[in-house]
């Protein structure tokens, strides 16, 4: 998996360009291996490859894990059972996530949007429904952003609900932008939520990476909410990205003389679930008994060594070397405790010492 994370250091890597880099060598290692002449067969540019290989050669390694060290950065690939469960099923996932906080395998994902600049109407209904969407066991995904995504953010905080924040930039404490939510962010984390972005540690904020950052917020969640919305705001790119993946796109009806009206109204008229009430969102989905769901489906550990091997099991299959090697546990007490779990109905054995949650 660190070659995954050394590869989104690479200032022009690409999902396409890390998919012809697999396809070629099937696996990174066997890529950091690949020279001029390998790097030509797969139709990369001459001044292309020699960046990467001038890259390649002069990355530190050592440097990247001290700093994900020091700022408590862990990074999710797909394979990982932490890594969001809707964002696989999108065409053009990330490679590489960081992460700070906990990233939940909820499936109960809705991304809530709006523009910077927002009026006192879209501020109180970003309120009210996402603190009742919050309080059901939603967790609201947004984008940190000023205006209606802060907003977002604190009412499911005050509703004692779940969100992430999605970043353009690097994670780190430096780069978090913008500054004025720094102590958001931190709320987030210590909140039991999660600060995410595809960019490594450093990475500054540009034209691309925001509109980039839209698409992993849609492509976690099962819809995406419109609060306000002008008729260039970036909160369209967002509900564009939702309907490329099949997703539900909700609208705040506006009142047409406001500035922020015509793309949420031309949202509505296009098809999407006009809202009035968190109940509306619930009944598109057909949600209305998450919470109830959450709470059956939770499973509670009965002893620090169940508690940690939960941690990384979820509905997606984990072999017990995956296991032991994420636990920091030893291979028999991995294996005793699968038993002792298997045997109250935790989890379920597959064979060839592959297990699941049970629920």
């Amino acid at each position: 998996m660190f070659k995954e994370i050394l590869l989104s250091y690479f200032p022009k890597i690409t999902i396409k360009r890390y998919r012809q880099m697999l396809g070629f060598f099937s696996s990174l290692d066997n890529a950091w291996q690949g020279g001029f002449d390998d790097y030509k067969k797969i139709g990369w540019e001459d001044a292309l490859i020699v960046e990467f290989l001038k890259w390649r050669g002069a990355v530190d390694e050592e440097k990247i894990a001290k700093i994900l060290k020091q700022e408590k950065i862990h990074c999710l690939t797909k394979e990982d059972s932490e890594y969001p469960p809707l964002l696989k099923e999108i065409y053009d996932p990330p490679f590489c996530l960081f992460v700070r906080g906990e990233l939940k395998p909820n499936e109960f994902t809705l991304a809530v949007v709006g523009p910077r600049k927002f009026t006192s109407y879209g501020k109180q209904i970003t309120e009210e429904l996402t603190r009742d969407l919050a309080a059901q066991g939603i967790t609201i995904v947004s984008g940190l952003a000023l205006g209606i995504d802060s907003i977002a953010h604190h009412a499911a905080l005050n509703a004692n609900g779940t969100t992430v924040a999605v970043l353009g930039t690097g994670i780190n404490r430096a780069h978090i932008y913008p500054a004025c939510h720094k102590p958001l962010a931190e709320k987030i984390i210590t909140n039991g939520g999660a600060v995410i972005s595809e960019y490594p540690p450093g990475t500054l904020p540009t034209q691309f990476t925001f509109p980039r950052r839209n698409r992993i917020i849609a492509g976690m969640s099962l819809g995406t909410l419109v609060i306000e919305a002008a008729e260039s705001s970036g909160a369209l790119i967002t509900a564009q990205c939702a309907l490329d993946y099949n997703r539900e796109v909700f609208a705040v009806p506006q009142n047409i003389t406001s500035p922020t009206a015509l793309g949420a109204n031309n949202l509505i008229k296009n098809g999407a679930h006009p809202v009035t009430s968190a109940q509306d969102i619930f009944n598109a989905l057909n949600l209305q008994d998450v919470k109830k769901f959450i709470a059956n489906r939770e499973i509670l550990p009965d002893s620090p060594t169940e508690a940690e091997i939960l941690k990384h099991l979820s509905r997606e299959p984990s072999h017990v070397d995956q296991l032991v090697k994420l636990s920091n546990l030893d291979s028999p007490a991995v294996n005793s405790t699968l038993v002792l779990m298997e045997m109250k109905g935790k989890v379920r054995n597959l064979g060839g010492m592959m297990y699941v949650l049970s629920k």
